[in-house]
Formats: C-alpha cells, sequence, structure tokens
C-alpha cells in the first residue's frame, strides 16, 4: 500500500512516500524537500546473531554521483571504494539517535541505507536521511521505539531559520542539527561563531519545536501501513543467579569503583570478576555470559549510586572539577608546530603542518568540488588505551573526532589573505581515559600558537556527563570514560572565551529538560574558562615567526598574457624555475602566481626569476637582447623571454644602413632602447638611441 504525507517548513513542503519502492526491504520511505530526494531503507534479519551482547545496527549513507549530474572521476566509472568524509559522518550522525531506541536484547542484524537520488545542491541530504531512516523503522516490523526526528537550525541576522540551504549555511553564526522524539532532545551536532550559552539552549529548543510535526507525521503513515512489531520477550532472569552474583561482587565491586587509576581499576575488576565466576560457575553451569551481564550491570548500578546518593566520583573529584592539566609546546624539533596536552589520565600530542595552496584536500561531492584548506586528522592508536591489535585506516570514530575538532577550531582560524597557507594538524591519542576530542582541541589550538599560525584566540573542550534519576541529578564536568559509559549523557563543548564554537551531545534517556541543558553549558563554560587560563600560562598568542623549517609562501600577480611565456613549451619555463630554486610554482588562469619555497632566499630566487620573465618593457630604458629574427626591413629581438621587439631598418644604426644583414645576424646580442609599446603591446626598439645614449653617458 503507497501512502504518502507531508509538512511544511518555512513555507516549503516536505514529503515522505512509502510502499512504492524498495518493497522486499522490511520498511522504507523516499523523502523529498526541494529537488533533493532520499531513498532510505532498513532491514532485519530473521536469525539472530549469536555470541554477541551488542546491537548489531549499521547505517550507511551514499550520495550517489548521478543525483547530482556527475560520472565519478575513477578508471571504472563508478560509485565505489571508500565512502567520503561527509558520507561517514553522515553515517554517524543517522545512527547516535537511532541506537538507543532499539530492545537491550535485540541481536538481529539490522541495516538501515540512506541513499540519495537527487539533490538541487541547495537543500542538504543529511537530516533528510535522518527522517527517513526513523519511517523506515517506524513502518517495518523492527521493534524500533521511535519515531524520531532530525532538523538543521541556522541563525542568520539574529533569526532561526529551519534547514537552511547551503548557501545559507555560510551565512549562519549557529548551524546546529538537532535530533529528537516525543520525550524531547536526544543529539545535537553542530558548529557556533563565538555564541552564548542561552543562544545555544534557544536554538535547540526551537529546533524541537519544528521537529513535532514531523513525529505527527510518522505516526500517521504508522497507523496507516505500519507492520506489527516482532515480539522480542525479555530474556529471562534467574532470581537466583542475581542474588548470587549481588552478593559476591558487590563488596568487591565497592572497591574497584573508588579506584582513581584507571589501569589499576581495570586489574581489580578483571580480579574481582574471575573471583566470581570461580565461585559460581559450578553453581551455574553453562551460565558464564549471564554471570558477565549481571557482573557489570551491578557495577553500573553501584557506579550511579555512588554519584547520586553519595556525591562521589570515580576518581574522587568533585562535580564541578577538571582533572590535573599539563601543557608544553615545541615538543618536537621539527615539525612545524608541536603541543603536549595532558588532562588527567588521557594525553594528546598535537602536531601542526604548514603548506602551500598546491597541498589543499579537494573534496569531491554531489554539490561540487571544494578545496579545504584546513585539515584535522585524529588517530587513535590502540596502545592509548592498553591493548594491542592490528593497525588500520581511520574508523569512523576517528574521522568523527577529527571532524568535531576541525569545527571547533575553524572559527579562530585565519582568512586565506592574511595566511596563505595550507594547514594540517593531527592528533595522536597517547592516552585516552574520556575526553580524547576535547583534548585534540586544545592540543590543537596550543599547536597551533606554536606553529605561528595567527588564530583570532585559543580554544578548548570539555565533555560534560549526566547521571539522573528521578528527582536526582548530577551534572559532571570533564567525565573519563567509566563516567561516560555508566552514565546518561556525553556532551562536548568547546570556544573561547568569548563563546562557544562547537558542540556535540548524545542522550541514553528519555528527553532533557531546559534546566539541566543549561546547567551543563553553564558548567562547562566554567571548566573551558579554566582550561583556557592553564593553556594561556603556557602560550597565550602565536609565535610572531613560523618555523625555519616551514615553507616559505609568496604570491604573486603577473598579466595573464603572460602565463604562456611563464610556463613555457610544454611547461619548460616553469619547470626550470622549480629545479634551479628548490621552489614549487604554481599560477592560476587569473594570472596568480603561488611560490613555495624552503627556505627565503630560494623564495626570492624564484621571484626574481618570475619577474624577470614577467616584466614589461619600459620606454626609454636599455634592453640587452638577442636577435631572433632577420627581416629586409629590420630586425626582431627578444628583450627578455617572451617578449620581443622590432628595431627598424632605420633605427639600426647612426648612418645610413642598406642591408639589415651589414649590421646584425640571428643569435647576436644587442643593445636597444625602447621607443614606444602600443596599444596592442608591439613594441618598437632601436639600436641607434641605444648607442647614442651610451655615447652621452661616456
Amino acid at each position: 500500500m503507497i501512502k504518502s504525507c507531508s509538512v511544511e517548513i518555512d513555507g516549503q513542503g516536505l514529503y515522505v512516500e512509502t510502499g512504492r519502492v524498495a518493497k522486499q526491504a522490511s520498511g522504507s520511505a523516499v523523502v523529498t524537500f526541494g529537488e533533493t530526494v532520499v531513498l532510505v531503507t532498513a532491514v532485519s534479519t530473521d536469525e539472530v546473531r549469536e555470541g554477541i551482547d551488542f546491537l548489531p545496527l549499521t547505517v550507511e549513507y551514499q550520495e550517489m554521483s548521478y543525483a547530482g549530474g556527475r560520472i565519478p572521476g575513477n578508471f571504472f566509472r563508478r560509485d565505489m571504494g571508500r565512502p567520503s568524509e561527509k558520507e561517514i559522518l553522515t553515517s554517524r550522525l543517522i545512527d547516535r539517535p537511532l541506537r538507543p531506541l532499539f530492545p537491550d536484547n535485540y541481536h538481529f542484524e539490522t541495516q538501515v541505507i540512506a541513499t540519495v537520488l537527487s539533490t538541487d545542491r541547495e537543500n542538504d541530504a543529511d537530516v533528510l536521511a535522518m527522517l527517513g531512516a526513523s519511517v523506515a523503522l517506524e513502518v517495518s516490523d523492527i521493534p524500533f521505539q521511535g519515531p524520531i526526528a532530525g532538523v538543521r537550525v541556522g541563525r542568520i541576522g539574529g533569526k532561526f531559520v529551519i534547514n537552511p540551504t547551503l548557501s545559507q549555511q555560510t551565512e549562519c553564526d549557529i548551524n546546529l542539527i538537532v535530533a529528537g522524539n516525543r520525550a524531547g532532545i536526544v543529539m545535537v551536532e553542530g558548529g557556533a561563531h563565538f555564541v552564548t550559552e542561552s543562544e545555544i539552549v534557544e536554538a535547540i529548543f526551537y529546533a524541537q519545536e519544528a521537529i513535532g510535526p514531523m513525529l505527527d507525521m510518522q505516526g500517521e503513515l504508522k497507523r496507516a501501513v505500519g507492520k506489527p512489531k516482532r515480539v522480542i520477550l525479555p530474556e529471562p532472569i534467574e532470581e537466583e543467579l542475581v542474588q548470587r552474583v549481588e552478593e559476591k561482587a558487590t563488596p568487591l565491586l565497592c572497591e574497584v569503583i573508588v579506584t582513581a587509576d584507571k589501569r589499576e581499576r581495570q586489574i581489580r575488576r578483571k580480579e574481582a570478576l574471575e573471583k566470581v565466576l570461580a565461585e559460581l560457575i559450578n553453581t551455574f553451569p553453562e551460565k558464564e555470559a549471564q554471570i558477565k551481564d549481571k557482573f557489570y550491570e551491578l557495577e553500573k548500578r553501584l557506579v550511579r549510586r555512588m554519584v547520586l546518593e553519595e556525591g562521589k566520583r570515580i576518581d574522587g573529584r568533585a562535580f564541578t572539577e577538571v582533572r590535573p592539566i599539563d601543557c608544553v609546546v615545541g615538543v618536537l624539533p621539527r615539525v612545524h608546530g608541536s603541543a603536549l596536552f595532558t588532562r588527567g589520565e588521557t594525553q594528546a600530542m598535537v602536531l601542526t603542518t604548514l603548506g602551500t595552496e598546491l597541498d589543499e584536500q579537494r573534496i569531491e561531492s554531489i554539490y561540487g568540488d571544494q578545496f579545504r584548506s584546513f585539515i584535522f586528522h585524529y588517530n587513535f592508536p590502540p596502545y592509548s588505551v592498553g591493548e594491542a591489535r592490528r593497525l588500520t585506516g581511520p574508523g569512523r570514530r576517528e574521522i568523527g573526532h577529527g571532524a568535531l575538532a576541525r569545527r571547533a577550531l575553524l572559527p579562530v582560524m585565519p582568512e586565506k589573505e592574511q595566511f596563505d597557507y595550507c594547514v594540517r594538524v593531527v592528533s595522536e591519542i597517547l592516552e585516552s581515559n574520556g575526553s580524547s576530542s576535547m583534548a585534540s582541541v586544545c592540543g590543537g589550538s596550543l599547536s597551533l600558537m606554536d606553529a605561528g599560525v595567527p588564530i583570532k584566540d585559543a580554544v578548548a573542550g570539555v565533555a560534560m556527563g549526566l547521571m539522573s534519576n528521578g528527582d536526582k541529578v548530577a551534572v559532571l564536568t570533564d567525565i573519563i570514560g567509566d563516567e561516560d559509559h555508566y552514565g546518561d549523557m556525553d556532551f562536548k563543548v568547546t570556544g573561547t572565551r568569548d563563546g562557544i564554537t562547537a558542540l556535540q551531545m548524545d542522550i541514553k534517556i528519555d528527553g532533557l529538560s531546559k534546566e539541566i541543558l543549561s546547567r551543563a553549558l553553564e558548567q562547562a563554560r566554567e571548566a573551558r574558562l579554566h582550561i583556557l587560563e592553564k593553556m594561556n600560562k603556557t602560550i597565550s598568542k602565536p609565535r610572531q615567526q613560523i618555523s625555519e623549517y616551514a615553507p616559505v609562501v609568496t604570491t604573486i600577480e603577473i598579466k595573464p598574457e603572460k602565463i604562456r611565456v611563464l610556463i613555457g613549451p610544454g611547461g619548460k619555463t616553469i619547470r626550470n624555475i622549480c629545479n634551479e630554486t628548490g621552489a614549487r610554482v604554481e599560477v592560476d588562469d587569473s594570472g596568480k602566481v603561488y611560490i613555495a619555497a624552503p627556505d627565503k632566499e630560494s623564495s626570492e630566487m624564484a621571484i626574481k626569476m618570475i619577474n624577470e620573465i614577467a616584466q614589461e618593457a619600459e620606454v626609454g630604458k636599455l634592453y640587452m637582447g638577442r636577435v631572433t629574427k632577420i627581416m629586409d626591413f629590420g630586425a626582431f629581438v627578444e628583450i627578455f623571454p617572451g617578449t620581443d621587439g622590432l628595431i627598424h631598418i632605420s633605427q639600426l644604426d647612426r648612418g645610413r644602413v642598406n642591408k639589415v644583414s651589414d649590421i646584425l645576424k640571428e643569435g647576436d646580442e644587442v643593445l636597444v632602447k625602447v621607443l614606444d609599446v602600443d596599444q596592442n603591446g608591439k613594441i618598437r626598439l632601436s639600436r641607434k638611441a641605444a648607442l647614442s645614449e651610451r655615447l652621452d653617458d661616456v
């Protein structure tokens, strides 16, 4: 059965249809906004995936080249290979609000695929894909406890806009994606330009109002065409097993959860679990997995009770206290900028490299090609958490953390006219116990200053947590890994002294009140100012000079008609400049020449050679040229590479000249004076005038 519904967003219709296409999937939906169309499907297998204790959910978002009227540039001309950064980030964006809304014991392989079929290059497909994912799950038999919906909220000139276009987003000082359900907000992701905490709260709850009609629309679709949901019975609880685990494990875990050192806590937890298993496995054979589950559930309850009832944290800090901070810059000798940022048991070494426009990252997408001059990469090696595993390329988490750190720092980066370098920042996580992405932001700010990048201000970040039980609520500043794992919220906030630059929030409970959100943001602001104070004691402003090992980047302009001369036949001239100076030289169609040299001397040499090639003939000036062609009426002389003029036979000598070849031959060097340059660029030269001027000088 085909069913469609629509809602209006700022005067534009958003349409959802289900039942027409992809009918073999468990559920499907086509979402249309403007001329952007997204197909989303959801499929869940009939067989339980054995031996796992997590939800095997995968979300894939893919932008097909045909959607933007493009043909892929690879050899096979297919949409294939590794997903783009945008596709990975959007997949994560959809996954995060969906994942908490499945039953805890749902272990059926589940896949959600969002495919962009068409784009008008104005309306972004990400929030449409999120809505479509919820619709596909709602109308399917999958026991999804939705619905959810997401919108982008922007602010332009002080006015909020729902789902701003791509061109409008460039004007926004707030740009957030907000997902919510009937209970409230479940996820926030986005950036801002130094806005206050109250403005962020206002934006989030403005978005929540826009989400309501989308939830109502999904309810209508589900009532009309929704399939009966699968019945997932709760796992049978063996009361005696639970009781025995609690008896044996409680005294052991009470010692574990007050162990401040992460490594020591892990060792004690492992020893406690082994002891409980040894004592109970004979009584409950073949129940090892259940014993472990109840052990970890008990630890979670004990941690939450300690926080909410006793007001204590695992590492003994106050709720608003930030872990000890240590900052060092210039930690490596040859890199262009470096910093080591340590907060508690989380440590990031962040390195900055300066490059040229030639190093910019080219990003191909259905929305058109872009070049990115600020790049941030985040690496999370296994040793950072005491593990040994195979090294692979960056996963979705690493790409997501790198994107968050880049978004946090982007508002303070200098304009290209002020600093004509490509900047790459890499965060190497050396040790991790929570908030490694925020350590990357802090270390990135320090490293940029150490590299001499003229950023507008220092940026710091902190991760906030939440534990709640009825009326009891604890907002935790600078959470560690276990507090994130056992808590109800992970809320990362970054900014300068003047305001917020980025935030990311995931909530595991139903809804978040405005009061708690405001409280969390205010605690984050206080923590951010504290961290900035520590950072500024190490380095408070960018260094005046960039590293001596950084390339010297210079931009000069030549006339467009000189581009051909600079490049030379087959690129010979420009290659010769590069070979002789060691510089990298590139020229664009407007005549702008980019020079990246290893040092100042090399840069100056390259500039001199380019200026000589691209110079303009000056009337009245003497030049030593080379005869390139003899004609009956005169001789053509190249006065500098690519530029020649004519010496008329009457201007060859002070006396009468019968034949040009009596005075000059091809290849001769001759001193000439520029008499005139006409409007077409033709140059009139004189050997006679040059000789007279030389005699006058004598």
